[in-house]
C-alpha cells in the first residue's frame, strides 16, 4: 500500500464511524484503534522505501498534487498515529463525536506531514484546526466552550495570515509545489517580500505550534479540555505545525535570515513559558505554560542551520511528545490545584514514581532522554559561533533552572499531608501514562541506535537537491534552466 492510504483511511473512518456506531456499538468503538494500527503498519512498511513522491491523478509535479514520502515525514506520521492510539487506551465508549474528530486529526496530520505543496498543506492544516476546535470544547461545559471560541478566533486569524503568506509566495514564484519552490528559492525568495511571506506563514502555523506571541490560547484550552485532549493538542498536534515550518525553512529559506526570526520567537517562547509556569498555581496550568517553553526549545533547535538543528529539534519534539501527555493524564486523576495535590500517602507509589521520572526527564537529568535532547540542542547551538545562538544557550540553561524550581515545588507538595481526602487515580487514566513511560525507558536503552537513526533522517531531510530530484521530472528541470 502507498502513502495515500495514510490519509485516506482515517478520513474515511471519520466519515463512516457514526454509521458503524448506529449498527454495532462495540464494532464502532474498535473501528478507530483498528484504523490506527493499520496506518501504523503502513507507515512502518514504507520506511525502507523512502524517499519517493506520489503524483495524484496522473498529473506530475509541479502541476499536480504530490505527496513526498521520506523518513522525516514518516517519523511524524508514526508520532501522530501511535500517540493517538496510546491516548485511546482506557477511553470511555460511545463518545462518537470525539472519536470522529480524533480520526480527522490523524488524517489531517498525516496529510500535513506528507504534502508536497503549500496549498494542500493549508487544506490539511485547516482540517486539523477545525477538529482541534471541536475537541477543545468536548468537555461540554461553559469554560470549554469559551476557551474553544477564543481558540477558534485566534486560529482563524492565524489561518488568514497563513493564506496571505502562501498567496505572496505564489505571486513571487508562480508555483506552490515545495520542490519547485526549492528550485526557485535562491533566485526568487531572498528578497524582502519572500521574508515577509515566511513571517506570515510562521505566524499562521505558530498558532498550533504554540509559538510566541500567538500562544495565549494554550493555558485556557488545556485547563478546560479533558486531559486526553490536552495531551493530544500539546504533545502531538503542535509538532506537526513545527514540521511544516522546518520543511519551509530547509527547502526555501535555509540561506536567508528567516531562521533568525524563528530563533527569536523560540527564545521569547522559552522565557515567557517558563516564567509563567513558575508563577502558576494550577497543575494543569503549569504543564500548559511548560509546554510553551518546551516548544520554544524545539523552535530554537529547528532554527539552527544544518543537520545538527534538525537532529536536536526531532529529539526534543519526540521527547516532549512522550513526557507531556503522560503528565497531563496524571493531572486528570490528581485534581488540578497545586495547593490541593494529593499527598504521597494517598497516591499509589506507581503514579508518584511515574510523575517524578517524567519531571526529571523534562528537566534534563541524565541519563534520561531529556538530557540527551537538550545536550544535542546545546551542542548544535555552540557549533554555529553566531551571537544569537550563544544567547539562546544562556536562555536554555536559565530555563532549565526555572523548570527545576517549579517541579521541585510540585514534588515537595506531593509528599506533604493533604488537607482533604481526594480520590485515587483510575486505571484508565494511568494506562496511557504507563505506555508512554515504557516508550521513554525503551529510548533510554537505545540511545545510541536512536541517535544514529536521527542523524540519517536529519541528513536526508536537509538534502534540498534530493527533494527536488525525487519530485520534479528531469525534463521539467531541464526546461527551467
Amino acid at each position: 500500500m502507498n502513502g495515500i492510504w495514510l490519509v485516506a483511511l482515517p478520513l474515511l473512518g471519520a466519515f463512516l464511524l457514526p454509521i458503524i456506531y448506529r449498527q454495532h456499538t462495540s464494532v464502532g468503538y474498535w473501528t478507530g484503534p483498528v484504523i490506527l494500527i493499520v496506518n501504523l503498519a503502513i507507515a512502518l512498511g514504507l520506511w525502507d522505501r523512502t524517499p519517493h513522491s506520489i503524483a495524484m491523478g496522473g498529473f506530475s509535479a509541479p502541476l499536480g498534487i504530490v505527496f513526498y514520502v521520506d523518513q522525516l515525514a514518516l517519523l511524524f506520521v508514526i508520532l501522530v498515529v501511535l500517540g493517538t492510539l496510546i491516548l485511546w487506551l482506557g477511553k470511555e465508549r460511545g463518545r462518537i463525536q470525539e472519536e470522529t474528530l480524533l480520526l480527522l486529526i490523524v488524517g489531517g496530520g498525516c496529510g500535513l506531514a506528507l504534502s508536497g505543496d503549500l496549498f494542500n498543506i493549508y487544506v490539511f492544516y485547516e482540517i486539523v484546526a477545525v477538529a482541534s476546535y471541536g475537541l477543545a470544547a468536548s468537555r461540554g461545559n461553559g469554560a470549554g466552550y469559551a476557551a474553544s471560541i477564543r481558540f477558534l478566533i485566534l486560529g482563524a486569524l492565524g489561518s488568514s495570515l497563513l493564506l496571505l503568506g502562501i498567496a505572496l509566495i505564489y505571486a513571487v514564484t508562480g508555483t506552490l509545489n515545495l520542490a519547485h519552490l526549492a528550485h526557485l528559492a535562491p533566485e526568487k525568495l531572498n528578497g524582502s517580500l519572500g521574508l515577509v511571506a515566511f513571517a506570515l506563514m510562521l505566524i499562521g502555523f505558530g498558532v498550533k505550534a504554540e509559538i510566541f506571541p500567538i500562544n495565549t490560547w494554550v493555558p485556557e484550552v488545556y485547563i478546560a479540555a479533558p486531559a486526553r485532549i490536552s495531551a493530544l493538542l500539546g504533545g502531538i498536534v503542535s509538532k506537526l505545525a513545527l514540521l511544516v515550518v522546518l520543511r519551509i525553512l530547509v527547502l526555501m529559506y535555509a540561506d536567508t535570515t528567516a531562521p533568525l526570526l524563528l530563533l527569536s520567537l523560540g527564545v521569547l517562547g522559552v522565557i515567557s513559558g517558563e516564567l509563567a509556569a513558575l508563577r502558576a498555581t494550577d497543575l494543569r496550568q503549569v504543564l500548559a505554560y511548560s509546554s510553551i517553553g518546551q516548544l520554544g526549545l524545539v523552535a530554537i533547535a529547528f532554527a539552527i542551520p544544518g543537520p545538527a538543528g534538525v537532529i536536536a529539534g526531532i529529539a526534543l519534539a519526540f521527547h516532549h511528545a512522550l513526557v507531556k501527555p503522560a503528565l497531563f493524564m496524571l493531572t486528570e486523576a490528581w485534581g488540578g490545584h497545586i495547593n490541593r495535590l494529593i499527598g504521597a500517602s494517598q497516591v499509589s507509589l506507581l503514579s508518584t514514581l511515574l510523575f517524578l521520572v517524567l519531571a526529571l526527564s523534562l528537566v534534563g537529568i541524565p541519563p534520561l532522554p531529556g538530557f540527551w535532547a537538550k545536550f544535542l540542542l546545546l551542542k548544535g547551538a555552540l557549533a554555529t559561533n553566531i551571537g544569537g545562538y550563544q544567547m539562546a544557550i544562556a536562555v536554555v540553561l536559565i530555563a532549565t533552572v526555572i523548570e527545576t524550581a517549579y517541579f521541585m515545588r510540585i514534588a515537595r507538595l506531593m509528599f506533604q499531608e493533604p488537607t482533604q481526602k481526594q480520590t485515587m487515580p483510575h486505571r484508565r487514566e494511568l494506562a496511557p501514562a504507563l505506555a508512554l513511560l515504557v516508550l521513554l525507558f525503551v529510548s533510554v536503552l537505545n540511545v545510541g541506535t536512536i541517535g544514529k537513526s536521527l542523524t540519517a533522517v536529519a541528513e536526508a531531510a536537509g538534502d534540498r537537491e534530493a527533494y527536488i530530484n525525487n519530485t520534479l521530472p528531469t525534463n521539467w528541470l531541464t526546461l527551467r534552466q
